[in-house]
């Protein structure tokens, strides 16, 4: 695909400041949630599982589909290709998963946990303190695969996948999308972290 310098700039910025946006978004979030399960003031906690609801809804899940739809974008109108090195398939599989999961955690546990602060659920307190303990080591793990997608792109290690092994690739990247589709159907249907509020 040919494309002029500016619009192949533009692509590149836009990629970059949606993935550092995203990286950050998910650092307040860290921040909040840690605020939310040391504190003993309940109208601290109230306001952290508010704004994290907010925080995830209006911007961590905006950031993340923009970082996945522009940086499949990069990898098509350049020549590292989508499916042409071991960095691009682990990165991409990488952000496919974490967007996943993203999308399941913001709409079962986060927003259990805003329903809980607005009073619009109950929990007793064991189970408050496992989903605050959730929503830290969520938000941690997030951090760590936003940071390994961060150093993928940087150093670009592994090489090129020999042209006989791309097909390997593809059917790898159908595979892990449909386990991940499968984990995230399994897990809704048992209940999963959407059952915290009820």
């Amino acid at each position: 695909m040919t494309l002029s310098p500016r619009v192949r700039r533009t692509a590149l910025v836009a990629h970059v400041a949606s993935s550092v946006g995203w990286l950050g978004a998910v650092a307040a979030f860290l921040v909040l949630s840690v605020i939310g399960l040391r504190t003993n003031d309940s109208e601290v906690l109230r306001a952290c599982y508010v704004a994290m609801d907010l925080l995830g809804r209006y911007l961590i899940v905006p950031l993340s589909l923009l970082a996945l739809v522009t940086g499949v974008m990069q990898s098509l109108i350049t020549q590292w290709g989508l499916f042409r090195h071991y960095w691009v398939v682990t990165k991409l599989v990488l952000t496919v998963g974490a967007t996943a999961l993203l999308l399941l955690h913001q709409y079962t546990a986060v927003a259990s946990a805003a329903k809980l602060a607005l009073g619009e659920a109950t929990l007793p307190d064991a189970l408050l303190g496992q989903l605050g303990r959730q929503l830290t080591m969520d938000a941690v793990l997030a951090i760590v695969v936003l940071m390994i997608a961060t150093v993928l792109s940087i150093l670009k290690p592994w090489g090129a996948i020999r042209v006989g092994t791309r097909s390997v690739a593809w059917y790898a990247g159908i595979a892990v999308g449909f386990a991940l589709i499968v984990m995230i159907i399994v897990h809704l249907a048992g209940g999963g972290m959407g059952r915290h509020g009820q």
